[in-house]
């Protein structure tokens, strides 16, 4: 997938903020129509929403069969209101937020923990009913190293923190990242 223009991007930007705005109002995700070949494409990402520098919801899809511009739009809809880490934003929270949108490649399994690289590769791992996604960013702004990394994938899904070591299966993914200045 080719990187989006920079007017795609502000246009994805654009979406999400008004898909927050409209949902903490009315609980809907607008309907818009857009034709740009490159946000018609279907696939995976993130919104993360934050305050002061700290995340403020953040939910995503790892891949998808809708338009990317759809994804964006419901994303940053449940990242506002759907995070079950934080309560619903409200009115008065749409005075203070930035947003960042990560655009995700397609899952790559890998068989050794050392194909992981800090600050290029997201995580997906699952093992028995168990899931967990770190996005690459999270691992840089943490100051992880890869066990870390691996650790708090794993603590995520809901696991023990060295759970990935046997019997689970590794993902890795890139993103592109960008977002509105905080």
């Amino acid at each position: 997938m080719d990187p989006l223009s920079t007017e795609d991007r502000q246009t994805l930007l654009d979406l999400a903020r008004e898909a927050i705005v409209v949902a903490v109002r009315t609980g809907k995700v607008p309907v818009r129509e857009i034709n740009t070949p490159a946000l018609l494409e279907p696939r995976g990402c993130f919104v993360t929403i934050k305050c002061d520098g700290a995340v403020r919801g953040c939910i995503g899809n790892l891949n998808s069969d809708r338009p990317l511009y759809q994804v964006v739009q419901q994303m940053a809809a449940s990242a506002a209101i759907r995070d079950p880490r934080f309560y619903p934003m409200k009115e008065e929270d749409l005075a203070n937020f930035a947003l960042e949108i990560s655009l995700l490649s397609p899952l790559t399994r890998i068989s050794s923990p050392e194909e992981v690289e800090v600050g290029t590769h997201g995580l997906y791992l699952e093992k028995n009913f168990a899931r967990g996604v770190l996005l690459p960013q999270v691992a840089i702004e943490q100051g992880w190293s890869t066990e870390t990394f691996l650790n708090q994938t794993a603590l995520k899904a809901g696991l023990k923190r060295d759970d990935w070591k046997e019997g689970a299966d590794i993902y890795v993914f890139t993103a592109d990242v960008f977002g509105e200045a905080p």
